[in-house]
């Protein structure tokens, strides 16, 4: 059974969609590991109470979750992951990434599994994906082991720049990513 580390950063809008698709792969056999940001963990929103999505994400993994810089750190010396993704992945996740920032539990945690040279299939979430966050996507795709769920527009008329990842393609860009391969194509019509 492989062992999948899954990070929830703080693209609140997304949950819903991200917490279907972490059903999945436990129903796919895989023990799966629960991460979440800082802010993810802690903060109340008009998608739901902070506490709701920790007790769902530990009701669906049967592990406890991951929420701080130290409880983050013994993924890399342990080998404790076969792969890591980080869904959603929020532009200022994306950006701490792309400039090796590890201040926070799912970039310390992105770090600490890199250094096993396993993948880590990050699911892009931001309103900026085709502005600011651009170079740093574009940077990402240049480093080893770095895997994209496909994504594109997800309100080109009104958001010209926001770009999500089809999440319900989490389970067949992890396969792909465990063979070393980068699922295609990367960028969806817009929908």
């Amino acid at each position: 059974m492989k062992t999948i580390g899954f990070a929830v950063c703080g693209s609140f809008c997304t949950f819903k969609a991200v917490f279907e698709e972490i059903e999945k792969l436990k129903k796919l056999e895989y023990n799966i590991i629960p991460i979440m940001s800082e802010n993810s963990y802690n903060l109340d929103t008009r998608f739901g109470d902070a506490a709701y999505w920790r007790g769902r994400l530990k009701k669906i993994t049967g592990n406890d979750i991951i929420h701080t810089i130290p409880k983050a750190e013994p993924i890399g010396p342990k080998k404790l992951l076969d792969a890591l993704i980080i869904a959603p992945c929020t532009g200022n996740t994306l950006a701490k990434l792309a400039w090796g920032v590890t201040d926070s539990c799912v970039t310390l945690a992105a770090k600490a599994h890199l250094r096993n040279a396993r993948p880590l299939i990050i699911a892009p979430s931001t309103n900026d994906a085709l502005a600011n966050a651009a170079k740093n996507i574009g940077a990402l795709f240049n480093y080893k082991n770095i895997y994209f769920v496909p994504y594109g527009q997800d309100s080109f008329a009104g958001k010209p720049n926001s770009m999500v990842a089809d999440f319900s393609l989490i389970p067949d860009t992890l396969q792909h990513a465990l063979n070393g391969i980068q699922v295609q194509p990367v960028i969806l019509t817009p929908r």
